[in-house]
């Protein structure tokens, strides 16, 4: 398989959108103890098309399949989590400790994504652990990020304060944000910002529902 740094250079957002959906499908084959699986199978299962599947698993794995038994499913795991760099969990820091900050800082399960949630910081915070996470002071986020190499903040803040965490976060040697607020964040261009907008997401459930009920006799 091609370095992953290389490849995510040419594999589209789409692709790259799916590929964890594989991952789960492949894990819950794995559980029922499948060993292999072919991508017309995988295009079924998933509604999706099957050249398409064939492109996407072609672009994370140099397997082919085997005739009439597809690919083998342990292998096609190791493939799409090497290439999504799910095998080592890198730091991450939360700021904003609110309903939200507190349910992703209980959330167990980032590492098996490729993520570790290493503290949490809050202008005041209101105890000093959440889950088990040390729960900081504000000052403290430069010292601590660049201490430990943390490249990756999560933004669980009110609108109002988010551009201000996100700068702090660039100042401490952040290079990638999770952001949870609704607010478009200024950043330097080698900043990666991955928006999680659930107002954008509940129009969209808004829309669809309203066709699906106008189609209705």
């Amino acid at each position: 398989m091609a370095d992953s740094a290389s490849q995510l250079s040419v594999i589209s957002k789409q692709t790259l959108k799916r590929l964890p959906d594989y991952l789960n499908f492949l894990k819950s084959l794995q559980k029922d103890h499948e060993a292999y699986i072919s991508a017309p199978t995988i295009a079924k299962a998933m509604r999706l098309n099957e050249v398409q599947v064939r492109k996407d698993l072609a672009a994370v794995s140099t397997s082919a399949g085997k005739p009439k038994k597809g690919f083998l499913i342990t292998e096609l795991i190791k493939s799409i989590s090497s290439f999504l760099g799910y095998g080592n969990a890198k730091e991450a820091v939360l700021v904003g400790t609110g309903q939200l900050g507190r349910a992703l800082l209980s959330y167990s399960g980032f590492e098996n994504y490729g993520m570790k949630i290493v503290a949490a910081f809050d202008k005041l915070p209101v105890s000093s652990t959440i889950s088990s996470k040390p729960v900081l002071t504000m000052d403290k986020l430069e010292d601590l990020c660049r201490r430990m190499h943390v490249h990756i903040g999560i933004i669980t803040v009110p609108e109002p304060a988010a551009q201000e965490v996100c700068d702090k976060l660039v100042r401490s040697g952040v290079l990638a944000i999770w952001n949870f607020a609704p607010v478009h964040l200024r950043v330097p261009e080698h900043i990666l910002v991955q928006n999680e907008n659930m107002a954008v997401s509940l129009a969209l459930l808004s829309k669809h529902l309203k066709k699906s009920i106008d189609r209705k006799p």
